[in-house]
């Protein structure tokens, strides 16, 4: 098992915590009830599958570092990048929510007319620090995964 590879796995790991953190709160705050009235930005479709990939990318890595078959490291990334793009997908539409909730608390444009607290999306309760530190974890981890699938780092 590779230092370098052992290391993703820590870091995959801690970016699946920020995923949890992230999806309970979404569930928990009404995301899936909110799909029929589409107040949420998130379709229900792209946050699971970015969740069930990046848990099944994360048990083909840990059969990699187990068995050490490295073709597992590219079929890894291969799952990564696709987690990824969904995930930058989600950062999207979640930033104008985070946007509308920074201007409605400080009292800018359209301010009196937000929203009442249930109407809001359930994305605007994602804790701002998490969203951030998952999006920076999962970026250090595709560039690891990258760099074991290249060999960098032996095994």
């Amino acid at each position: 098992m590779s230092s370098l590879g052992l290391i993703g796995l820590i870091l995959w790991i801690i970016t699946a915590l920020g995923g949890f953190v992230m999806l309970g709160r979404w569930i928990s705050r009404g995301g899936l009830r909110q799909q029929r009235s589409g107040v949420t930005r998130f379709p229900a479709g792209a946050v699971f599958s970015h969740f069930a990939l990046a848990a099944a990318g994360l048990v083909l890595w840990i059969i990699y570092l187990v068995l050490d078959a490295q073709v597992l490291t590219w079929v890894s990334l291969a799952v990564l990048v696709v987690v990824a793009g969904i995930g930058f997908g989600l950062f999207s539409r979640w930033l104008p929510v985070y946007r509308g909730r920074a201007v409605a608390a400080t009292g800018g444009p359209g301010a009196a007319g937000a929203t009442a607290a249930s109407a809001e999306p359930a994305e605007r309760h994602l804790p701002v620090p998490v969203v951030l530190a998952h999006g920076l974890f999962g970026a250090a981890t595709l560039v690891v995964v990258l760099l074991v699938a290249l060999g960098v780092g032996g095994s």
